[in-house]
């Protein structure tokens, strides 16, 4: 926000300096960027952070002067009935009224009427206050609207009367491709979702962001609409980035505008244009909208400034602050006081928002360095520490983070959906592009990660992400669930590996089971769901070739996805050690022939209860089919084991009885048997 000097000093007395005004400023919160002179003027260009848009207009800066020097505030009022006798008596509820249909685009609109203008230059000293700020000058109408703008931060616009027909401004929501002119005469096709101002007959304009061609103020305009209205932030947001239309209007609507402010500034802007255009301005003013309730009131205690700032500030000067700020004090006593933020503050809620303005007020400079503040220290919930060791395990794997958008495609949810079959929750406006729902999996994010990668030809994408995921509830809200996705150039057991390490590190001792699966995307025969014990930990698959078409990836990829809530409550994190055995290992092979259908998980649950506590490690070696050696609907399956004896060393005879166990397991349960 760019300031003027001159400007600033017509409602209050400034210091000398420059730089102590600019330093006051900085320190209170409203950085300085830079400062030069603009001819006898100074061009002050202050950053104003995003929650403070009363700073957007030099009266906010010049309130903010006003309480950092103990000035006063000068601010003429803008007569509250200004209609000329040459109007005639005329009302300008008789000619012309408002009508909004989309109030929660926006909540207020109000217009005046002034008649029998003449549009010629504005006068040098309102040029070279709008020449110091940047803004180009058009003519005497033009240049008011964007003066009071720049002195209160409420944008307006005016429109050619003429040019407006049935007698009626309409506020609406666009027609899904409906075509505007703006004043910078390019034409902008609209979507749903878009305030537009509107006759009878087309949009005017583009509420809250730029006027209409059509509808300008030109020349020859003789009467004159003023528009001074609330628009919704977001929308006004949305619209503005989507066409990349944005304006200074835009860019104080996006932030908030004082809703008491909207009459203020429509009288100031009449009162500015019958003094320099002449006209006539009609009685009354057509409105549409309510106003928003009342700022709720909000107490301090004193103690609590001593707690937080750690220094005490006088009682008297903390009321002298908030009132100079424009709160209004409703009690005081002892304990505490009460007030109720002005309506331009919405930033003021609650009382940590009151002691930071007597902070910054005060001084942060009035606070020692070394002052003692309480402070609890913080720690890491459980959650926390199990994600943080998940996040360093796979980082240690090889794999990269990636961090992806919550919302995404309706096809992106409908291909893989392996927590729920609710319709997801969507957002009313798209977040990027047609991303409209809330993700049910990390996965397809991932994988247009992979794709724009292999486009970009890298020869290496291992990712991997932890975040939420947002299932529908019958209640209306999601659960939110913490799941870890990675996909991979490797293979199903790759990626098993991962999984199974992970588990072993949190959970030691816990087996991951496998069980078939069935998930459009994946390979049904290079795919399981993993659980522990009876709770589903997650999905583990290669991508078929149908899933690599839908997301147009060339090579192979392996996808997982695992709920994080089952190792956060199981997860031992007090680490333990044992010692290392001095006895001697004993290995074996075994190669057992089993029905096509028989999977791992199952030999391996047989296999782990033969060998009992003597069993150190099991690893699955190969799958063989050959039908005129081992039969048609079989294959066989190469795995070893490892036993080690806890107190003395194994014969040759009690391995050889382990592995016998084993086998007969296997031939009871699942009809194997050893190949010859």
């Amino acid at each position: 926000m760019i300031i003027s000097k001159n400007w600033l000093a017509d409602y209050v007395d400034l210091p000398d300096s420059v730089d102590d005004l600019t330093h006051r400023l900085t320190v209170s919160g409203l950085n300085l960027e830079e400062f030069h002179a603009v001819g006898d003027d100074v061009a002050i260009d202050l950053e104003v952070t995003s929650n403070r848009p009363d700073c957007l207009g030099h009266i906010g800066v010049a309130r903010e002067v006003a309480v950092l020097y103990g000035k006063e505030l000068k601010i003429a009022e803008p007569p509250k009935s200004m209609h000329s006798p040459s109007a005639n008596g005329a009302d300008i509820a008789k000619e012309f009224a408002v009508e909004i249909t989309c109030p929660e685009l926006c909540p207020r609109y109000t217009a005046r009427i002034i008649r029998g203008v003449k549009i010629g230059p504005s006068p040098k000293w309102m040029q070279d206050r709008l020449k110091a700020l940047g803004c180009g000058v058009v003519n005497n109408v033009v240049d008011i609207t964007n003066y009071v703008m720049f002195e209160c931060g409420q944008p307006l616009h005016a429109f050619d009367l003429a040019k407006l027909t049935g007698g009626k401004i309409i506020v609406r929501e666009a027609n899904d491709g409906e075509e505007f002119i703006a004043i910078d005469h390019k034409t902008y096709k609209l979507s749903k979702g878009t305030c537009v101002i509107a006759d009878a007959k087309r949009a005017v304009a583009l509420g809250g962001v730029m006027g209409g061609a059509d509808s300008e103020v030109s020349d020859t305009t003789v009467d004159l609409l003023i528009e001074a209205a609330d628009f919704d932030p977001l929308s006004i947001r949305t619209t503005a980035r989507a066409l990349h239309l944005h304006s200074p209007s835009s860019y104080r609507f996006e932030r908030g505008v004082d809703p008491e402010g909207i009459d203020w500034a429509s009288r100031r802007c009449c009162e500015l244009i019958l003094e320099l255009a002449g006209g006539s301005l009609l009685e009354g003013v057509a409105t549409a909208g309510e106003l928003p309730p009342a700022p709720s009131e909000v107490k301090l205690r004193w103690p609590q400034i001593k707690r937080i700032l750690g220094i005490d500030v006088p009682q008297n000067e903390v009321r002298r602050i908030l009132t100079k700020l424009g709160c209004t004090e409703t009690h005081t006593c002892d304990h505490c006081v009460k007030v109720i933020p002005p309506t331009w503050r919405a930033d003021l809620t609650r009382e940590a928002d009151l002691i930071e303005e007597v902070a910054r007020i005060h001084g942060y400079d009035q606070i020692p360095e070394d002052v003692g503040v309480r402070m609890v220290p913080s720690h890491r919930t459980r959650e926390d520490e199990v994600v943080g060791r998940v996040r360093r395990m796979v980082a240690a794997a090889g794999y990269d983070e990636a961090l992806t958008l919550s919302a995404v495609e309706p096809e992106w949810v409908e291909c893989f959906r392996p927590w729920s079959s609710a319709n997801p929750l969507a957002t009313s406006m798209p977040v990027l592009r047609r991303a409209t729902c809330l993700r049910q999996s990390l996965v397809p994010s991932l994988l247009a990660c992979r794709r724009a990668n292999e486009t970009a030809s890298n020869t290496r994408i291992e990712l991997f992400e932890i975040a939420n995921v947002y299932l529908p509830q019958t209640d209306g809200l999601p659960e939110e669930k913490r799941v870890l996705a990675i996909t991979s150039g490797g293979d199903f057991f790759d990626l098993k590996g991962v999984i199974e390490t992970i588990v072993d590190v949190l959970m030691p001792g816990t087996p991951l089971a496998a069980k078939p699966c069935d998930l459009p995307l994946l390979d049904s025969a290079r795919s399981a769901e993993l659980y522990l014990g009876e709770t589903r930990l997650g999905v583990l698959g290669q991508l078929s070739p149908q899933g690599l078409k839908e997301f147009e990836l060339r090579d192979k990829t392996t996808i997982t996805e695992i709920d994080l809530g089952p190792l956060v409550a199981g997860a031992k994190l007090i680490p333990t050690a044992t010692p290392l055995s001095n006895l001697q290992p004993m290995s074996r092979d075994l190669n057992v022939v089993v029905g096509e259908k028989v999977r791992w998980s199952q030999v391996e649950s047989i296999a782990r209860d033969g060998a009992g506590d003597l069993l150190e490690s099991l690893t699955f070696g190969e799958e063989y089919r050959d039908a005129e050696r081992l039969g048609a609907g079989k294959k066989s399956l190469l795995f070893s084991f490892v036993l080690r004896p806890k107190t003395e060393n194994l014969t040759s005879d009690q391995a050889d009885e382990v592995t016998k166990r084993i086998v007969d397991g296997l031939a009871k349960q699942l009809g194997g048997e050893l190949r010859a």
